[in-house]
């Protein structure tokens, strides 16, 4: 199923059912009185965080979403029956906003969390409900009340705990694929991974997950490249594993570069913690000093690890630091 990150919905309640006025009339009974029964409440339109789902490509094609109407009141004290309400599953991470105002609406993070997006209308009152000592046959009733309408913008963020970044053809799908069961399409030109893709990694009785995200360039917050597109699903990750690849002839500048992007981006995904992943060390001989010089280029004093993302080497000691790392925060 194609990846989508992103939708624009509207969503309409249903119409409260209006009152009844109506009287009881029945044989020998003269004045039997008011008895028009109360309307039903308008169907809501919820959202449910469904594991089972994975992207809003589903509400690029059904955008607008009506819940029942409430039905009339009725005699003999009937009130109407409720609208059904519509529940609309999307997946874990979703975030819906208002529109118009922008306003978080809601941060669906977990399975089976449901928030509310549009309510129902009232239903208006019968007859019943204006009898008097001094008005015994009101004829008076109220309409029901209309449902919210709102149009939402549904964006969904991936949820992982480690998230890698890093330049087109860096090896960040190499190193997914060498930590964990996923399989993210891995060849020798810019741009492959086209989509977030996610992997379970696990370290002992501990497991955490990777979100590989599609490559960035110089200029990703503006818009260039395909990354500005997921630097988004960065936000929710609790540790940043920067792959370098250190065949590359200015390896400093391309670091520099996403680092760069990052904050412009956000100022939080700019402090989030970052390590660095010197990978492809199998495919040059002097990768200590290239490291070296790297380090110096960069005035590095975070963690750092040298990988090979192909052949696997380096691999299992970062993922064993990142485990560590989660524990503690």
């Amino acid at each position: 199923m194609k990846f989508i990150d992103e939708a624009k919905i509207e969503v309409h309640a249903g119409k409260g059912g209006d009152g009844a006025a109506t009287f009881r009339r029945e044989k020998y009974i003269r004045y039997g009185g008011p008895n028009g029964g109360d309307g039903g409440r308008g169907g809501s339109i919820w959202a449910r965080a469904d594991r089972n789902v994975n992207t809003l490509i589903d509400y690029r094609f059904a955008r607008i979403h009506r819940a029942e109407n409430g039905v009339r009141g009725g005699s003999a004290d009937c009130n109407g029956r409720a609208g059904r309400d519509i529940e609309l599953r999307v997946p874990a991470g979703t975030m819906v906003r208002d529109e118009e105002t922008g306003d978080l609406v809601a941060d669906l993070t977990k399975d089976g969390e449901r928030a509310l997006l549009a309510r129902g209308g009232r239903g208006g009152l019968g007859n019943t409900h204006f009898k008097s000592s001094v008005n015994r046959a009101p004829r008076q009733f109220t309409r029901g009340e209309p449902g919210e309408n709102r149009r939402l913008a549904l964006e969904l963020r991936v949820l992982a705990d480690v998230g890698l970044l890093g330049l087109p053809n860096a090896g960040k799908s190499s190193f997914i694929r060498a930590v964990s069961s996923a399989r993210p399409k891995v060849a020798d030109y810019p741009f492959t991974t086209l989509n977030p893709a996610l992997g379970v990694v696990r370290v002992g009785e501990a497991s955490f997950v990777v979100a590989d995200i599609p490559g960035l360039i110089e200029g990703a917050a503006e818009g260039a490249g395909l990354g500005h597109q997921f630097l988004r699903h960065l936000s929710r990750t609790r540790l940043l594993l920067h792959v370098i690849d250190i065949t590359e002839r200015d390896a400093a500048r391309g670091a520099r570069a996403i680092a760069a992007e990052l904050k412009k981006y956000s100022a939080s995904l700019g402090r989030k913690p970052r390590w660095l992943l010197f990978n492809k060390i199998d495919a040059v001989d002097d990768a200590p000093a290239r490291i070296s010089k790297l380090l110096a280029q960069l005035r590095w004093t975070r963690p750092w690890f040298k990988i090979s993302a192909l052949t696997g080497a380096g691999c299992a000691e970062v993922c064993k630091a990142a485990a560590r790392e989660l524990a503690r925060t």
